[in-house]
């Protein structure tokens, strides 16, 4: 997205092609663009491009516009709307096809049908639900229910259903060939909590367990019977609003953004927290206004890389580092500050930033026991060039657990050996926390 300030072209929506070569963002302006780096004669190094732009129709007023998109299963054809008519892209042209469905009401979320990419399931701010289309131009059906306008919708070919939630924090079984409401649900929020805020869902690979996010928790469902099976709430390290979570391509992991600018890497499977990212690891300096994630999705193809989307209008590429390739093992992430080289962000850059920090999950230590309180060992200075030697009488005297990195500059890298910590830091500031 273009680097503006501007809150009205904040990324609103992100989504990766399905090939795996192209992020597509929706700014809150109606503006779309896609950066591509596949690798060719023209483009041998595999450099992100600089993004093609796509505009909507929108109202006057855009600020209460909702933004919604959707990519076919082919990536020929991208159809969005941010308050207007939904825009119908030919992704090889970037023109406009066709446009439909002018408001009143607005549409709030888009939908391929999973084997029918004529058929699109429309999420309203009237709160219901359209099935269209588009080649007769007619609305098959209209689903209601809702109370509030929709937030997101699902397809599961397992089980021949549509999922639907909504601002009301309710979530909807529909039939996908005679359109029933079948079964609902209303998800668990805290006491004193008003039912407002986006609810997403998505489901696993398997097409029976379904994602459902807010802004207060993660949850994981069991779509056939409408049961919660696991439910992680923001606490500690992670205590701030929820703004986006996203399956893995292999669904085997479950990775969400907040507020503060935190990002969670989870097990799907439990909602065990395999991992935190930082801020500072993919943020770009502190400045007078605060930069939010709004939105998190992952790779189609590698299960470790995750884009987001911020506030100001950027998209950064995140994935472990060459050392580690996988989330969790204890080495540094490496965020590339203008997209991504062959696919990966490179993590050769002096402007790349590493402060990933392997966390053992909330409430138990690195060794799989309870957790203690961590004493800080009051180590806070500037490091020297050779550090090993530091490293190893602080391990010996009580394990070491590596907290928070600060201020970095230069690649960081962290390995757990038997007895012994090794360090590669020049000139950087660390914070050590101990775990006795």
């Amino acid at each position: 997205m273009p680097d503006s300030k501007d809150s009205v072209s904040k990324v609103a929506r992100l989504l990766y092609t399905n090939s795996g070569v192209g992020v597509l963002a929706l700014g809150a302006n109606g503006v779309q663009r896609l950066w591509k780096w596949s690798r060719n004669e023209q483009n041998p190094t595999g450099k992100p491009n600089s993004g093609l732009l796509m505009a909507n129709d929108v109202p006057e007023n855009p600020e209460t516009a909702v933004p919604c998109i959707a990519l076919s299963k082919n990536d020929s054809y991208v159809m969005s709307a941010c308050g207007g008519k939904v825009s119908l892209f030919n992704m090889m042209t970037f023109k406009v096809m066709t446009t439909f469905m002018p408001p009143p009401p607005a549409s709030t979320f888009l939908a391929f049908h999973p084997q029918d990419n004529n058929i699109i399931a429309i999420g309203m701010e009237d709160s219901s639900i359209h099935i269209y289309n588009v080649r007769v131009d007619e609305v098959k059906t209209n689903l209601k229910g809702h109370q509030k306008h929709i937030t997101s919708l699902a397809f599961s070919t397992a089980l021949n259903t549509l999922f639907s939630s909504g601002a009301d924090a309710q979530l909807f079984f529909w039939t996908a060939d005679s359109w029933e409401k079948k079964k609902s649900s209303v998800i668990q929020l805290p006491p004193g909590k008003a039912p407002v805020g986006d609810t997403r869902v998505q489901f696993h690979n398997d097409q029976i367990h379904l994602l459902v996010s807010h802004e207060t928790q993660l949850a994981i469902y069991d779509a056939s019977k409408m049961e919660c099976i696991h439910k992680w709430v923001p606490q500690e390290a992670l205590s701030s609003p929820i703004t986006s979570a996203s399956y893995s391509c292999n669904s085997q992991l479950v990775c969400a953004s907040f507020t503060d600018g935190n990002i969670a890497v989870f097990d799907a499977e439990s909602l065990r927290l395999r991992c935190r990212i930082a801020p500072s690891a993919y943020m770009p300096q502190p400045n007078s206004a605060p930069i939010i994630p709004q939105v998190i999705t992952a790779h189609p193809q590698e299960p470790n890389q995750l884009a987001v989307g911020l506030s100001d209008g950027s998209v950064k590429v995140i994935e472990p580092s060459e050392a580690s390739r996988r989330w969790g093992v204890g080495v540094a992430v490496t965020a590339d500050k203008s997209g991504a080289e062959n696919g990966r962000p490179s993590s050769s850059s002096a402007a790349n930033k590493s402060t990933y920090i392997n966390e053992p999950p909330i409430g138990e230590s690195s060794k799989g026991g309870p957790a203690r309180d961590c004493q800080n060992l009051g180590v806070k200075r500037k490091l020297p060039l050779c550090v090993n030697d530091i490293f190893e009488r602080l391990y010996c005297e009580s394990p070491v657990f590596l907290y928070d990195l600060l201020q970095l500059t230069f690649f960081c890298k962290v390995e757990w050996r038997a007895k012994r910590v090794h360090l590669v830091l020049f000139d950087n500031t660390l914070l050590i926390r101990s775990r006795s």
